[in-house]
């Protein structure tokens, strides 16, 4: 440091400068040339590290499997065989029983390799980290006799189709926390051809069962999967508190496959559903809490849920449902950027005298309708009860429902909202508006005992019952004709 500021050191630091000025004066193409080289190499180096650009890497090489806990254990290690033949239940157990015994150090991570793994009903534990890698499918065995029977739901009675007991689910987490499902895009595969077909028959004695249920449990991640082919509703989150859904595609057949909603939060407390797929026989989406007395006796809302950056096809019932059975409340629910395609109905909720309780602070937004027959659907009179033992006195409260953005092509009927005498639609708003018809009749947005308004521009032409206003928020006209129906289920 001391030569440097000396003279002769800082004669020798001038000729150094005027020899680096007259290297990169007579140099620039060679330095051009290695910086595009050393810039191409680091590029390289990062895009492989992070998997982004793939032809660096082979392509048949698995992807390795994230260690997600402290300990992780293949199911192989408990004698599991993938070739789809081998009953491979007793090696869940063991792994699940394995995990629990590490509920203090942080649980621990169950792999399943590549494989078609056949499995009876198993149960998860706390702590706990399912990991499906690439090419694994979980297979639920169809022979109804490996399958437990379960107590009635609480909020429902007895089972959803008949009285009694019900099957339990393919995998099932009771009083857990901390419990992840997820993967490389592996299966859990129900193989529910045989339910369905002998449901139509009418040979089972018991309500089907769901391919996932999760029962009074919390911090729940779900994500990076594919579900199929469930003997009931696919993914049924029952009671569940600070439930997260992202990334997961549900299939099963539009026709012939009875009941395989395919995702049904009941009674449930603080959950996003985000970035999914769903083709499914019934509902894409159903927001439930209870049936009829039961449910009202149960006392569990499912509140506080957001749906978003979901596509979902179901061509024989909806989209997005909320009900039929609510009658422990439903309320706080965003539905945004939402893509219905090919469906009966796009969002719809359902309910009637004897639910009881209330559909309160509901708000669709960006919604977009591609060939459906019945874009929005309130629908007071669904009058399916358990027994006879419902209130027929208990009429829900439905209020505070907004629909900001609703856009689409090829829609047969735009809206239809059927409030009664017994059960007034209220405080209902649409802003934003604009949907391609199928058909021309004057009554295509139909309306009956509902109150609300319109904000700006909407098309097709609203129903009398709601108060129009401009873009402004200023009125312009008020309906004097809430009361008045022109509902028309002939189209």
């Amino acid at each position: 440091m001391v030569e440097i500021f000396s003279p002769g050191g800082r004669f020798y630091f001038q000729q150094q400068r005027r020899w680096l000025r007259a290297f990169f004066s007579s140099h620039k193409t060679l330095l051009a040339v290695l910086w595009v080289v050393g810039v191409t190499s680091v590029f390289i180096w990062q895009s492989s590290s992070i998997n982004v650009i793939r032809i660096f890497r082979p392509t048949s090489a698995p992807r390795p499997v994230p260690r997600l806990r402290a300990a992780a254990y293949n199911l192989t290690d408990f004698g599991g065989v993938g070739d789809g033949k081998t009953l491979n239940t007793e090696a869940f157990e063991r792994a699940v029983a394995a995990i629990a015994r590490l509920a203090k150090k942080g649980g621990g991570q169950l792999n399943v390799p590549p494989g078609n793994w056949l499995t009876a009903p198993f149960n998860l534990t706390s702590h706990m980290t399912l990991f499906l890698a690439e090419g694994a499918v979980i297979l639920g065995i169809q022979d109804e006799r490996y399958w437990p029977l379960l107590p009635p739901l609480p909020s429902y009675g007895y089972g959803r189709e008949h009285k009694g007991p019900r099957y339990g689910s393919l995998i099932h987490a009771q009083n857990l926390k901390d419990v992840v499902i997820t993967g490389h895009n592996g299966t859990i595969n129900g193989q529910g051809q045989a339910w369905w077909t002998k449901y139509r028959q009418k040979v089972l004695n018991y309500t089907r069962g769901p391919l996932v249920q999760l029962m009074w449990s919390k911090d729940i991640i779900i994500s990076n999967i594919t579900l199929r082919d469930s003997p009931f509703w696919t993914l049924h989150p029952y009671d569940c508190k600070n439930v997260t859904i992202s990334n997961v595609t549900i299939l099963a057949p539009v026709t012939g496959a009875p009941n395989t909603d395919g995702i049904d939060p009941d009674s449930c407390e603080g959950m996003v559903i985000e970035n999914c797929y769903i083709c499914v026989g019934d509902d894409g989406i159903a927001i439930k809490s209870g049936w009829d007395q039961y449910g009202i006796a149960y006392g569990r809302p499912s509140t506080n849920i957001l749906i978003r950056n979901v596509t979902v096809r179901s061509v024989v019932s909806a989209g997005v449902s909320i009900g039929s059975e609510m009658s422990g409340g439903v309320s706080n629910v965003t539905v945004e950027n939402l893509h219905v395609w090919e469906t009966r109905r796009a969002v719809r909720i359902k309910t009637a005298p004897g639910r009881g309780a209330y559909v309160h602070n509901i708000l669709y937004r960006n919604l977009t309708f591609d060939n459906v027959r019945v874009g929005i659907v309130v629908k007071t009179d669904y009058n399916e009860h358990p027994d006879e033992g419902f209130d027929p006195k208990a009429a829900p409260d439905i209020k505070n429902i907004t629909f900001i953005g609703i856009h689409g092509q090829g829609v047969r009927v735009p809206v239809r909202i059927q409030g009664s005498e017994v059960i007034p639609i209220k405080e209902v708003s649409f802003q934003d508006m604009s949907v391609g018809i199928t058909y021309k009749k004057k009554h295509i947005f139909q309306c009956a005992f509902v109150e609300g308004r319109v904000i700006g521009y909407v098309f097709p032409a609203p129903c009398e019952n709601l108060d129009i206003y401009d873009e402004k928020g200023r009125l312009v006209k008020r309906s004097v004709s809430q009361n008045s129906t022109d509902i028309d289920y002939d189209f």
